[in-house]
């Protein structure tokens, strides 16, 4: 291959269309539980996280109600991945090798948030809130009550039972209940089949299963790590449970000119993505986690 400047355009067209199919043609799981909010500075405040007002009654004058102020920010990250590529590779005409590598570079761009929302999720027994505590705490104060989103249980149907009654039974901050129905049971591999025995078979222990269809089963490989630990969410509100701020999307870029550092100096040819974004917690009262480590129940 003779290397000019319309070769190297020729082929950072066909990178660059190799990494758009990859990123098109894979669909990320982050959406299942977490909101995506743009960003527009390097931190975004969600101080204005607490319960909007419900309606009331009007009976002389509307009822001024402030949203609850908390301090609680999310600060932009940076995530990048590079390949080099030598230039006597593509000299010896050896680039079409590289081919699946930019296929599957963007396949991971587009599923890289999906790590930074699953670990964020699994760091919540210890990671706080917009209230100040672990997002999944036996010390949620609401007034002068506290509240439990979390357990040492481990997944049965009877810890299920309790999981969903505690989020139906959450109240917000003005402590009035939130209405909320849990509908979907995130697990491990290690837990699906136990958590489809639980939601999805017609009967259990010789009875009818009257925990049949009340949420659904999502498994997610990203919660390999931690094999006992479930979470049961609420996220059919406009709020999910987890927050994905996205600052910058993934970019395709390339350093392909014979005057760039890496090619003069190394003879080198550069492709790479970056963006920026960052996850965060949304309101406790959707969630429910359980280490999974305690004793077994039901």
């Amino acid at each position: 291959m003779i290397i000019n400047a319309q070769a190297l355009r020729a082929l950072d067209v066909s990178f660059s269309t190799l990494y758009n199919k990859g990123f098109s043609a894979k669909e990320p799981k982050y959406p299942l539980i977490a909101t995506e909010v743009p960003s527009s500075t390097s931190e975004e405040n969600y101080g204005w996280i607490g319960q909007m007002p419900d309606m009331e009654e009007w009976l002389d004058e509307r009822t001024i109600k402030n949203l609850s102020a908390y301090t609680y920010s999310i600060k932009n990250k940076t995530f990048e991945s590079t390949v080099a590529i030598d230039r006597e590779a593509l000299e010896d005409d050896r680039y079409g090798v590289y081919r699946p590598n930019f296929e599957t570079m963007g396949a991971k761009a587009a599923t890289a948030p999906d790590r930074t929302v699953f670990e964020l999720l699994q760091a919540g027994f210890s990671e706080v809130c917009y209230d100040g505590k672990p997002f999944f705490s036996d010390e949620h104060l609401v007034g002068d009550k506290e509240y439990s989103n979390m357990s040492t249980d481990k997944l049965t149907q009877e810890s299920f039972i309790v999981a969903r009654t505690a989020i139906m039974s959450f109240v917000g901050d003005k402590g009035k209940t939130l209405g909320l129905v849990p509908n979907v049971l995130l697990v491990p591999p290690a837990l699906e089949m136990t958590a489809r025995k639980i939601l999805e078979a017609d009967i259990v222990n010789s009875e009818t299963n009257i925990t049949k269809g009340l949420a659904k089963v999502e498994v997610v490989s990203e919660l390999a790590g931690n094999p006992d630990a479930w979470y049961l969410l609420a996220t059919n509100e406009p709020l999910k449970p987890m927050i994905l701020q996205m600052r910058k999307k993934p970019k395709f870029t390339a350093l392909t000119k014979d005057d760039d550092p890496n090619v003069f100096l190394k003879k080198q040819y550069l492709y790479g993505t970056d963006g920026r974004w960052n996850a965060g917690y949304g309101f406790w009262q959707m969630a429910y986690g359980s280490t999974g480590k305690g004793e077994a129940k039901g």
